[in-house]
């Protein structure tokens, strides 16, 4: 489970048979924390594609201590790289990626051996389940208060947001977290107060609807694409009354050629954005984000927050983010830890509950960027 590995030489050692069972052994000595302590917070994350897989720390560190981004020298070892991705996919399980110290306690960052797009695969959400429902379980097994879920680890459509586990296991003493509730809050507090009309796509996902709901509470109107109107009425409804005219459905991107904040939760394409007029800004929480392709408009980052600055022992950077940033999702498990709650936030955010925890996450030292 938390045992680092070089991403190539464990195909050079299979293809010209060069394992060496006591050199193995101890480079998994060496690759985990110094004393082998049981960590107390877990962020699950996954491989995102080929490119940046080799962006891990135990691959190129010097590469993995700057954000990624892609680099020619990357380009002749992709082949090998998708070789590994297959060996990943038939063998692999879990595995420790990062660690750092946040006031006496150790937090790492641990890798399911999947891929972003073998999440879209129907035949392969069955194993991607498996992987996640191991890391909980062994996370539960030695001792971890909290795991938060990362980026497709916590789709909606393959495990319920992280519902699927704790209702399968209702004793566990772990407590699993998605996130999303600062994710939700960090995207919100980016949106100026003097805006009063926004258009959302990814409208009616999780993330989606609670921004929808929020920002209706503060008189903004929404504008929310979506083809579904019976999921567009379910959330309308949820919203207080005198407040529910605030949330229009819309089916098409030219229904929002007027409005200049644009809030993303699903890819779009150049041709899509061309809609947006001049001056638009987008902000997003779709992974990968959207290509900048208008330059008349501006382009947020991922959500994400600075972790305090008494953090220590970072050597690497998560995917884009700069050293000591973290996906806002990250941080949220890290609230979760410093609070010390006892809840799972799994499934349907709480819209009631993203005040609560963007003042939490204020009172730790954590800050928007």
């Amino acid at each position: 489970m938390r045992t680092n590995f070089c991403l190539f030489m464990p195909l050079y050692d299979i293809l010209w048979k060069t394992i060496n069972a006591n050199s193995w052994d101890l480079h998994k000595q060496n690759s985990t924390n110094t004393n082998d302590r049981v960590p107390d917070f877990v962020f699950l994350a996954h491989v995102v594609d080929v490119m940046s897989a080799m962006h891990a720390p135990f691959v190129f560190r010097s590469f993995s201590s700057i954000p990624f981004g892609i680099k020619p020298f990357l380009f002749p070892m992709w082949p090998y790289t998708f070789l590994v991705m297959l060996i990943m996919w038939a063998k692999s399980k879990t595995f420790l990626f990062s660690f750092y110290n946040l006031r006496g306690r150790l937090h790492e960052t641990w890798v399911v051996p999947r891929f972003g797009f073998q999440y879209f695969l129907p035949f392969a959400a069955e194993g991607i389940n498996n992987h996640i429902e191991d890391a909980i379980l062994t996370a539960d097994k030695i001792g971890v208060k909290v795991i938060s879920l990362a980026a497709l680890n916590k789709n909606e459509g393959l495990n319920g947001g992280g519902t699927l586990f704790v209702n399968k296991h209702p004793n566990l003493k772990v407590r699993v977290v998605h996130g999303n509730t600062l994710t939700a809050a960090v995207i919100l507090h980016e949106i100026p107060e003097d805006v009063d009309e926004v258009f959302l796509t990814g409208a009616t996902s999780k993330l989606g609807r609670a921004i929808a709901l929020y920002l209706a509470r503060r008189r903004v109107k929404v504008l929310m694409l979506t083809q579904s109107t019976e999921r567009f009425i379910n959330i309308q409804k949820e919203a207080p009354v005198d407040c529910q005219n605030f949330l229009v459905q819309v089916t098409k991107y030219q229904a929002a050629k007027h409005c200049k904040t644009w809030i993303i939760g699903k890819w779009m394409t150049p041709r899509e954005q061309s809609w947006a007029p001049s001056g638009t800004h987008f902000n997003q929480f779709v992974v990968p984000p959207i290509i900048p392709f208008r330059r008349d408009c501006t382009y947020g980052k991922l959500a994400a927050m600075r972790l305090p600055e008494d953090v220590e022992g970072l050597g690497s950077c998560e995917y884009t983010m700069e050293r000591g940033v973290v996906h806002a999702c990250h941080a949220g498990g890290v609230v979760h830890l410093l609070e010390g709650w006892e809840h799972n936030e799994v499934g349907a955010i709480d819209v009631d509950q993203i005040d609560v925890v963007w003042k939490a996450a204020l009172k730790h030292g954590l800050m928007p960027l």
